[in-house]
């Protein structure tokens, strides 16, 4: 392969005009970038080496003497003389250069080079020569005029270019103006076929299997919606809420049911033997299903289950009742089985939100309010003649903590009193029944209560012949627990139906009970087997100068209802030995009534509300290990008028 040679070239030329300057200039860039290209891919590590020139031949018009000269101050290149050999292998180096025998790749010079000199290329430039199509860049007026002349655009051609463009201007007319209004004017509206939802959704006639979210269950008989009042006799009650359990396979997961929610949690408060768990409680043969069962669930060995309808539904005054069957056996002591409702600002299992709430039913700024239910150690009736396991001390109680006096400003969910003070707030309790088995022989009753604070001298309250009524003296007495350093009960012992227990019988029994919120007027009245039992009405809960408190109401927040079934020793004595598991609660239905008169069915009553303090304290309403107020949830103690704070 011929190598290339370098050339000390001394041509000179004139450039005769702009078009001669620019090529040289171009010429010259030219040269600097192939000069630097070839020192990249041909020049050794150290330059020792120059890189190979071409010789550039420039147009014979272009050059001139050496006289008057503009030299290119890079070597000039020219085309190689013989092309090149195809075998990368040969070099037109020696062997030294290159000791690894590595080839040379060819440069790109090499293979895009081209003289400037078309007539090398074999192209005629000689300004004489004529070519094919030179007329047509010439033109002629007098040629052209003979040959335009008599012209029309009424030709065929004519009309075809013009219909064209008549047919493309209509067409975008039609699309873009005529095409919306035809589609306004003519456009029929599709019909809903007796769909009422918007756009006509599920017009279909089919219904969507989406539950039954109503207040009242779709599956409650026509025939139960109003009910005798069992206080009065002559007042119709009216139904507000209905469950009647009747599909199979419910879960009561958070979340899975519109009013139910089960927990998941121990209840610590008193020292229950199980977990409460979700999974304990489901549908079955149209009724409630609640399950205690010897299974180990969180390091407990036992499993049960409690839901409620906290913060969902919400009543105030009425009736609630619940047709039951009792677990297990009614001689066999040991299972504690419950039906009851809770203000619905104190929620069942959630320790901090029932510190200094619960079982408070309190509207007044005295010594009632006060922790222990003293202050410097009076009344000196609170000390004495209360809890024999304490000393007599009669409430280890924290205080109401959102009483009467609370201080303006304080976190207080309302509302306000006439004379600016806040309305005493609570959770009080009302049981339905807590299932129990005594006597001498054992038999199957139940305890149906109240739970209050603040307490009455030695948990005595007012049960004389005014307030207290017991229809059926050979089935319900006075429980003789009256309460403790936690709480005060006022509670009625009935004796139920001995055949409706899971394992003697299996009927199912009517408990409830009837009331009517506040003062004056106002009582509890519980019933058994579906018959009023016993009736307390509102003195028996009047003031006791005593202890110096004043008349407490009977509840007027507005409460949910709770279903569970569990064990403890804090309630009687337990047989495990005689117990058998699983053992079932059934529950055939929850109902509440109210006089049509007097409705008020809702968690967040305008005069009792609740929902915005649950939400501003939400953490404590969801967190179970939350147990007090102040220590585990880190609330400062509200203020209190009464003790000096404000």
């Amino acid at each position: 392969m011929h190598g290339v040679r370098v050339v000390d070239m001394g041509l000179s030329f004139r450039p005769r005009g702009k078009f001669d300057k620019a090529l040289i200039i171009v010429a010259d860039a030219l040269m600097k970038i192939l000069h630097q290209y070839d020192n990249t891919i041909l020049g050794d590590e150290d330059n020792q080496i120059p890189p190979p020139s071409f010789r550039l031949s420039l147009p014979s018009c272009l050059l001139q003497d050496a006289n008057s000269t503009i030299a290119l101050t890079h070597p000039l290149l020219v085309l190689r003389q013989k092309a090149s050999s195809l075998n990368l292998g040969e070099t037109p180096y020696s062997a030294a250069l290159h000791p690894s025998g590595a080839s040379v790749a060819p440069s790109i010079s090499d293979k895009f080079s081209l003289s400037p000199d078309p007539s090398s290329w074999g192209a005629a430039i000689e300004p004489t020569f004529v070519e094919p199509d030179d007329y047509l860049h010439n033109p002629d007026p007098r040629r052209d005029r003979k040959l335009d002349k008599g012209g029309s655009v009424f030709t065929g051609r004519g009309f075809a270019n013009l219909g064209c463009l008549f047919i493309l201007a209509a067409g975008l007319v039609t699309l873009f103006g005529g095409y919306p209004l035809i589609i306004h004017f003519t456009k029929k509206n599709l019909s809903t076929l007796g769909g009422f939802n918007i756009g006509g959704t599920n017009a279909s006639g089919q219904i969507a299997a989406i539950g039954n979210f109503g207040l009242i269950d779709s599956d409650t008989p026509k025939d139960v919606y109003t009910k005798t009042s069992y206080i009065d006799g002559s007042t119709q009650l009216e139904l507000v809420f209905s469950d009647e359990f009747e599909q199979d396979g419910r879960s009561f997961y958070p979340g899975d049911d519109p009013y139910w929610e089960a927990v998941d949690l121990h209840y610590w408060g008193t020292n229950n033997m199980e977990w409460y768990d979700p999974a304990a409680i489901t549908t079955k043969g149209g009724a409630l299903r609640i399950t205690l069962s010897k299974k180990e669930t969180h390091e407990l060995d036992y499993q049960g289950g409690m839901m409620s309808t906290w913060n969902k539904f919400c009543f105030t005054g009425g009736l609630l009742e619940a047709s039951v069957t009792l677990p297990g056996a009614n001689n066999i002591v040991g299972l504690w089985p419950a039906v009851w409702a809770m203000g619905n600002l104190g929620r069942a299992g959630y320790g901090a939100t029932l510190d200094g709430m619960w079982p408070y039913t309190y509207d007044a700024c005295d010594v009632g309010t006060a922790p222990n239910q003293t202050r410097n150690g009076l009344p000196v009736a609170a000390t004495e003649n209360g809890d024999a396991s304490y000393d007599g001390v009669l409430s280890y109680l924290p205080g109401q903590r959102l009483s009467r006096c609370t201080c303006p400003g304080e976190s207080h969910p309302g509302p306000m009193h006439s004379d600016g003070t806040f309305v005493g707030r609570s959770a009080p309790e009302i049981d339905v029944f807590e299932a129990q088995i005594t006597g001498d022989p054992l038999e199957g009753q139940v305890s149906q209560s109240g739970q209050w604070a603040p307490f009455n001298e030695a948990y005595e309250w007012f049960n004389t012949t005014e307030n207290l009524i017991i229809t059926d003296t050979d089935m319900t007495f006075l429980n003789t627990y009256k309460g403790g350093v936690y709480q005060q009960a006022t509670s009625g012992v009935t004796t139920t139906n001995q055949q409706c227990y899971e394992l003697t019988g299996g009927c199912f029994s009517v408990y409830g009970f009837e009331y009517k919120p506040g003062f004056d007027d106002a009582y509890i009245g519980w019933i058994s087997d579906d018959k009023l039992a016993w009736q307390i009405n509102a003195g028996g809960l009047a003031a006791d100068t005593a202890v110096e408190i004043s008349a407490r109401p009977i509840p007027q927040e507005p409460m949910y209802i709770l279903v569970n079934l569990g064990m403890s020793t804090n309630f009687g004595d337990v047989d495990l030995d005689h117990l058998t598991f699983p053992t079932t609660m059934s529950v055939d239905y929850v109902r509440v009534y109210q006089d049509p008169n007097n409705k008020n069915v809702g968690c967040d009553p305008q005069d009792f509300p609740t929902q915005s303090y649950i939400n501003q304290y939400i953490e404590a309403y969801s967190n179970p290990n939350l147990t007090t107020w102040e220590d585990d949830f880190k609330q400062t103690r509200i203020k209190s008028s009464y003790l000096g704070d404000c």
